[in-house]
């Protein structure tokens, strides 16, 4: 225990009124009547910086966009080191409709938690943060430069903080970055993680007949465009749920034995959680690998939505002139997006019946997979600050999902650690989204002993 952390430990009771200060705000930033929100949000984050000690700005690019709020202290000198933090104040839509048991927006306490939306994701990493900085300017321990960049649109495109960090690199210069969103494993076990996996979507469309057909009158004479994509879509995957694309498996990163024993430290609380929240009558996929394994190091192609034909109340005998699917493929280390998107849709078209047409429809998605170095000195020294802050030692994870802008932030500095301080339980995106309140003091700690491993650590 440090001085920072006995300043923190005394501030609870403030540091939480001001978390629910920020978590009362709307800042929904996919919905354009709130924008008046966001802002709010911001200037009262800037508000927050500047009161400790932090030279504020908030930047906005394009116009009409929503803004970044970037906070920076230089008090340590010229020779320390500079860690840039990334958050993002923005959240959800959420009414009391969507099966909230209180106004999303009028915080509550109860046992234990902070109920509201923005409380999990991501406020509680916002306020963790700049709790963590206050401590240490206030406690005259803060012996790394700082800059704490908070997102005001993650929900909604990240547009701004893209053209930020590409066109005026200088602001966000650093030689360790955090990305502090996200969830560890459970309220007692943090967890994390070092790669994530990549991301490519797009739409199959099927055309048969020029228009809908009787079936009576036409059918058996017209391959059905609803039935030609089930018979496209069946054959992208064999029995035991590999990928049959051609060339698919080829760059794919090969799990070494000592990653795989890393992994396996997990393999029980994450099966636990496949069959808690999954609950499938039996697991599927590729049978050499575990669940955890499948989740955050193999590659998969899925069907995400599929539709053709008439699917309202009663019967329609209509042969459908057209059917599409939604397909999305989670990418691993060393798969090339673009080369992926090409060898799905080359296969498509040549296991596509000459009965119908076949185009395709590219939609926003598209990354390619991150594995960071959880031998390095952020992710060690952010090993080392959850021990301290939870009392436990963290395990190492590859999640399945993806996080754009930790690419956009790999361009600042390699040396990048994400630390998470909500939990799954917490509802993200959902109603009754909540934060163990125990969770926010963890995470102020964990902060605090980051920032000192990091000033101490000459990694």
């Amino acid at each position: 225990m440090t001085q920072s952390h006995t300043y923190a430990q005394e501030h609870h009771e403030i540091f939480t009124e001001r978390f629910i200060e920020l978590v009362k705000i709307k800042s929904i930033s996919t919905d354009p009547a709130f924008k008046d929100d966001v802002k709010l949000a911001a200037d009262w984050i800037l508000g927050r910086m500047s009161s400790i000690g932090l030279d504020a700005e908030a930047i906005t690019l394009p116009e009409g966009r929503h803004p970044v709020v970037l906070g920076t202290w230089n008090g340590a000198g010229s020779d320390a080191k500079t860690v840039i933090v990334y958050c993002h104040y923005d959240v959800q839509p959420a009414v009391i409709a969507d099966g909230w048991h209180t106004d999303p927006f009028d915080p509550v306490i109860q046992d234990g938690k902070l109920i509201a939306r923005g409380a999990t994701d991501s406020k509680v990493h916002v306020m963790a943060w700049l709790s963590a900085v206050e401590s240490l300017i206030a406690s005259e321990e803060l012996k790394v430069n700082i800059k704490l960049l908070f997102e005001g649109e993650e929900e909604s495109g990240s547009e701004t903080i893209g053209a930020l960090i590409q066109q005026f690199p200088e602001k966000v210069s650093a030689d360790i970055a955090v990305i502090s969103d996200g969830i560890i494993r459970s309220p007692e076990q943090p967890a994390l993680i070092y790669g994530l996996r990549g991301i490519i979507t797009m739409e199959v469309h099927v055309d048969g007949p020029q228009k809908d057909l009787h079936s009576g009158h036409f059918g058996g004479t017209v391959h059905n465009p609803a039935q030609a994509i089930a018979e496209i879509v069946a054959q992208l995957h064999d029995a035991d749920g590999r990928v049959t694309v051609p060339t698919f498996y080829d760059d794919v990163a090969i799990l070494d034995d000592d990653e795989r024993a890393l992994l396996a430290e997990s393999d029980e609380s994450i099966t636990q959680e496949w069959q808690d929240v999954a609950n499938a009558p039996k697991q599927w996929g590729e049978p050499d690998y575990t669940i955890h394994e499948r989740i955050g190091a193999r590659p998969t192609l899925e069907i995400n939505g599929i539709h053709g034909g008439y699917t309202g109340d009663g019967f329609k005998t209509v042969l459908p002139a057209h059917a599409f699917a939604k397909i999305s493929c989670r990418l691993v280390p060393n798969q090339d997006p673009q080369r992926v998107m090409q060898a799905v849709q080359d296969y498509i078209l040549q296991i596509a019946p000459d009965t119908v047409k076949i185009s395709f429809v590219r939609v926003e998605s598209e990354a390619p997979a991150i594995r960071l170095d959880y031998t390095g000195q952020a992710m060690q020294a952010a090993f080392h600050a959850y021990q301290k802050g939870w009392g436990v030692d963290p395990v190492f994870e590859r999640a399945g999902g993806s996080v754009p802008i930790t690419h956009e932030m790999l361009t600042i500095t390699e040396n990048l650690a994400i630390m998470g301080f909500s939990y799954k339980g917490g509802g993200a995106h959902g109603p009754n989204e909540n934060i163990p309140l125990q969770m926010f003091y963890n995470g102020i700690d964990t902060a605090i002993y980051f920032l000192q491993d990091i000033a101490t650590n000459e990694g």
